[in-house]
């Protein structure tokens, strides 16, 4: 299952060892795969490429990956000597990969996720009798604008209407993100609510920064310790335990769905108004990196992989909304109604995430 993989892969991040996944050949198989391909990843991708249909995919067209996981946001801190290739979960920190290691060349991007929010269902029912969400079955919009007019208020669960019926809604209202130092998710937060707190314009300036500090400030000191992974906060998610709102990446949740072992349980999920896509992004540091990252981005079966992983590729809507149909009830197989807000650099974003830790 591809789920328990993801839950070992967890355990090893949390105890602080880099968890090693290898797609390819194993020394007594007799496959084709003959290039080694090191590369360090997101570890949103380490069930993509530990899946042994990926692996054997793979082997068919010459490669073995070796892939060691890592905060997208913290590589830039990674001594990448003797790698092919990074593979950070968006655009912003690969591009200052690029340019720290001297990359001319347009990078590859193979797929991506926007980001969204996952809510227990007594929680989103609040939330849409409140005015913050709308719902439709098992999945809803988050309203942005309501939702940090709430969070600037220090608004609790309490104070909303129907509230009192639910035990474990207590509290100040506040969505669980990631540490926006070192993860991709948790950095794409800040970005997403810096530009909906700044009026729909993306944050550029020390001035803007000012302006939206206090509000970033509110948004992270509220959680108190943060994880390190996506993947840590959607298990504590999936298990009933943690916040009831959780910002996790779409592809986890399709991959939950995809999973016949698992039970989605009462999750509903909810696509902020405003979001930010998180473009998965490969920057290569020799030519079989280049050539990997190519191959993720043109091969039909890698594609539909990605796809079964919940990945959205590049130019291929119909691929994931064919996927998406039998679990439409839960994602959206069309991104209509979700404005994408700019991502701003990564001198910005590291200052909101400096000034948002405190």
């Amino acid at each position: 299952m591809r789920r328990i993989a993801g839950i070992v892969l967890a355990v090893l991040l949390l105890g602080g060892v880099v968890a090693a996944v290898v797609a390819g050949r194993e020394e007594q198989d007799t496959g084709t795969a003959t290039k080694t391909v090191r590369m360090v990843i997101g570890s949103e991708k380490a069930e993509f490429f530990a899946d042994p249909d990926v692996v054997k995919a793979l082997a068919a067209k010459g490669y073995t990956v070796k892939a060691e996981t890592s905060g997208s946001w913290a590589m830039e801190g990674f001594d990448l000597k003797g790698y092919d290739a990074a593979f950070p979960s968006s655009q912003v920190p690969a591009a200052e990969l690029a340019k720290k290691y001297g990359v001319k060349q347009t990078l590859a991007r193979p797929f991506y996720s926007p980001l969204v929010v996952v809510a227990h269902r007594n929680a989103a029912e609040v939330l849409a009798a409140n005015g913050l969400a709308t719902l439709d079955e098992h999945r809803g919009t988050l309203k942005m604008g309501a939702y940090l007019d709430a969070a600037r208020g220090d608004r609790t669960w309490q104070q909303l209407k129907g509230a009192e019926k639910y035990g474990e809604l207590t509290g100040t209202l506040y969505i669980s993100s990631t540490d926006p130092e070192t993860s991709n998710s948790g950095a794409l937060y800040l970005a997403a609510t810096s530009y909906v707190a700044a009026g729909g314009r993306l944050v550029t300036s020390d001035a803007d920064v000012e302006r939206v500090a206090p509000l970033m400030r509110k948004l992270i000191a509220v959680q108190g310790a943060q994880q390190s992974s996506t993947d840590a906060v959607f298990r504590d998610f999936v298990s009933g335990a943690g916040n009831p709102l959780v910002l996790v990446y779409e592809s986890q949740i399709a991959a939950l769905l995809d999973d016949d072992g698992q039970s989605p349980g009462d999750m509903v999920v909810l696509y902020p108004d405003t979001t930010i896509t998180s473009d998965h992004t490969v920057v290569p540091l020799t030519e079989n990196g280049r050539a990997l990252g190519e191959l993720l981005g043109t091969d039909q079966e890698l594609r539909m992989l990605a796809v079964q992983h919940g990945f959205r590729p590049q130019d291929a809507g119909t691929e994931f909304a064919s996927a998406a149909s039998d679990r439409g009830t839960y994602l959206k197989q069309e991104l209509s109604g979700v404005r994408q807000a700019p991502v701003p650099t990564s001198a910005v974003l590291h200052e909101l995430a400096r000034r948002a830790r405190g």
